[in-house]
């Protein structure tokens, strides 16, 4: 028995992103090359993102089969387990028969030939009872947060605290979206050149559609973008609809001074590079080398040769000698707002690290308020959906000083508002308190939280 190519790319990646803290999408961006056929892509890719969405439910099922904690079988045992439950009860159109001897082989494979026998008796159980509703196999659930957590296969911390937020049912439709295979959208960067870039595509095979919020984005499917020669030319580039809006924000004007503090892997720069033009400054900070150098590269394709890199730990001082008019940051955080796109992130995320990421974020805003020019505009922004992370950092930086205040809902030239679709008001994105919000559940993108900064002319 061999064991098809989609379903060793599957095990591989689902290997490292276990073993080595790796992210699934990275993988399988550069795993599925242009050699790979499009039906194994298209298989292990659902295989990857489907088991790494569905793990809970599918360990607390592999758990009633074997009588066993799932942390006790080897790592090789449980990815096959886990990637041949998956098939079993989430693809109609993959046989029995080839999720069973597969995950089989794939045990085999991985020198763990003795438990081949337990895999093969737990897959042709859960083949028996695939069609039955989990709700029915899992028995008596202590509380609504446990059953939810674990029917929608979230962690139950976190869904305790999306209840006593959002209430059960905003939190069940924010589940049922992060289990959704999200839009992969993309941003046109000279909305000139629309037609042409879209009449390009479709002639390479993709399907093309609208974009939900902006005139710039647009939605992919039936292959990569990356691979195209609208990619490779930097007309285009792969970012999700709600992470386009944010520098949109920060209504750059033509010769402005701009700093994106947090700036890797440098999808929201080109928007700001727009902004400020040929005589503007755009400067784009990043602690890390490694990502510097990746910025790069990727500002090199869009052919945004006046960017300065400039390397930085934003915890502490910044070392700029100038101010800047508009400012950026984009902060490091749980990213609880991109679990769609991350599924990985809900199985490695700590409630105590979101304490953590706040002390962060306290010092990246405080520090770039120093940097900002009286009468300025700055941005600070996560992918996270979580007060500690959002508004709490915001109310409590401002609340130590006298010259910044929240803008909120004031928009002007150069702005959200004019690149938004004509369908859409640039009001409904704004909360009571004037915060910046998407959600997976309401608009179909990733969860943002963008809080507009205004520094006082004195």
């Amino acid at each position: 028995m061999t064991v098809s190519i989609s379903r060793k790319i599957a095990y591989e990646i689902l290997r490292r992103v276990e073993s080595e803290g790796a992210y699934a999408s990275d993988l399988l961006h550069a795993d599925l090359t242009p050699n790979t056929k499009p039906e194994d892509a298209a298989l292990a890719t659902e295989i990857v993102m489907g088991v790494l969405r569905w793990r809970r439910q599918l360990d607390v099922l592999i758990e009633k089969y074997t009588k066993k904690p799932i942390a006790r079988f080897d790592l090789a045992v449980a990815i096959a387990l886990r990637m041949g439950v998956y098939q079993l009860r989430f693809l109609d159109r993959v046989p029995a028969r080839a999720a069973v001897n597969e995950s089989v082989e794939i045990v085999k494979r991985a020198r763990k030939a003795s438990a081949a026998t337990l895999v093969n008796a737990v897959l042709r159980r859960a083949a028996e009872e695939a069609r039955k509703p989990a709700e029915q196999l899992l028995g008596p659930i202590s509380s609504s947060a446990e059953r939810l957590a674990i029917l929608h296969s979230h962690p139950t911390w976190m869904v305790e605290r999306w209840m006593a937020r959002l209430g059960e049912s905003r939190t069940l439709g924010l589940l049922e979206a992060n289990n959704r295979t999200p839009r992969l959208s993309c941003a046109i960067h000279d909305i000139s050149e629309r037609d042409a870039v879209m009449n390009e595509l479709q002639a390479a095979g993709l399907l093309v559609s609208p974009g939900e919020m902006l005139k710039s984005a647009f939605a992919v499917s039936g292959g990569s973008p990356a691979r195209t020669e609208a990619f490779r030319a930097g007309k285009i580039s792969i970012q999700d609809e709600a992470s386009q809006t944010v520098p949109l924000l920060v209504e750059v004007q033509a010769g402005d001074r701009v700093l994106d503090l947090c700036a890797a892997p440098g999808g929201k720069t080109s928007a700001l590079v727009r902004g400020a033009g040929a005589d503007g400054l755009v400067v784009a900070s990043e602690r890390h080398a490694h990502r510097l150098r990746a910025m790069r590269d990727q500002f090199k394709r869009l052919g945004l040769n006046q960017v300065r890199l400039v390397e930085v730990d934003a915890e502490k001082t910044l070392p700029f000698g100038i101010q800047f008019d508009r400012i950026l940051v984009d902060a490091p955080c749980s990213g609880t707002g991109t679990l769609a796109r991350h599924p990985e992130i809900r199985w490695r995320l700590r409630p105590e690290q979101l304490a953590e990421f706040h002390r962060l974020q306290c010092a990246l805003l405080e520090n770039a308020i120093e940097t900002l020019k009286p009468g300025g505009r700055l941005v600070y922004s996560t992918c996270s959906m979580e007060p500690e992370e959002n508004e709490e950092v915001v109310r409590g930086v401002l609340k130590k000083r006298g010259d910044v205040r929240l803008i909120g809902r004031e928009v002007g030239p150069n702005s959200l508002r004019d690149e938004l679709t004509d369908n859409v008001d640039v009001q409904a994105f704004f909360d009571h308190e004037g915060y910046f919000r998407t959600s997976p559940s309401a608009h179909g993108a990733d969860g943002f939280f963008a809080a507009v900064i205004g520094r006082s002319e004195s």
